[in-house]
């Protein structure tokens, strides 16, 4: 005697654990300038979601069509439209979008604020804040900022970072306010000539100063390098 024929059971839909979801891979961009003597970061206006209406650090997905820093160097020049300037990583890290499993690799730059030309456009505007008095960030950016600034605070200490803020041609005086803008603290003025002009980054140019007000002449400076050195 046979057993009546059964249509075999349907196979259960296959779906993908999130964990097992390939993830999302984006490169973004801390951008630092001092502007009106404060250290300034760019930061876009989201007007998508996720995380809609909030203010983030400009970046974007990564293909793998070019390298992560040129994906990074060419946001950067969308945004800003700055090239000759100081980039560098910050990190790689997981979990900054808690909607999706991601890679977040981060960079910082340091720009002359008077070489940058912002997008003007109303979708996605970007805009500079003070990094002392940020709102609540999308994607945890907060955290990615303090790191960045840490990361340049610690460099000034034995590189000559700072060129990347700064003019061609600048005052003793404007080099010490903007160490003071990233530091957040004041520095002894005869101590911070000294030290500067021992390390060897910094040289007078010869002839050239520049009036402030009824103040004498000040002497023009610039760096001895435009290239990352460690002291």
């Amino acid at each position: 005697m046979t057993s009546p024929s059964t249509t075999p059971a349907e196979p259960a839909a296959h779906t993908t654990p999130v964990e097992a979801r390939p993830p999302l891979v984006a490169t973004i961009v801390v951008i630092l300038a001092i502007i009106e003597g404060r250290l300034q970061v760019l930061l876009i206006h989201r007007t998508a979601e996720p995380e809609r209406g909030k203010w983030a650090l400009p970046g974007g997905r990564w293909d793998g069509s070019e390298s992560l820093g040129q994906r990074a160097q060419r946001k950067l020049v969308e945004e800003t439209g700055a090239t000759d300037v100081y980039l560098e990583q910050l990190f790689t890290r997981s979990g900054l979008d808690h909607a999706q499993p991601s890679v977040a690799v981060a960079y910082f730059a340091l720009v002359e604020a008077s070489t940058v030309r912002l997008r003007e456009e109303q979708e996605w505007p970007p805009a500079w804040h003070a990094v002392a008095d940020l709102p609540q960030l999308a994607f945890e950016n907060n955290r990615v900022i303090e790191q960045a600034v840490a990361r340049v605070g610690a460099k000034l200490d034995y590189t000559n970072i700072a060129y990347g803020l700064l003019p061609e041609l600048f005052t003793l005086r404007e080099l010490q306010a903007t160490y003071e803008a990233i530091l957040s603290r004041p520095l002894d003025r005869r101590n911070f000539r000294k030290r500067m002009l021992s390390a060897g980054i910094v040289e007078a140019v010869p002839g050239e100063t520049r009036r402030h007000g009824a103040h004498r002449p000040a002497q023009l400076y610039r760096f001895t390098s435009k290239e990352p050195v460690v002291l």
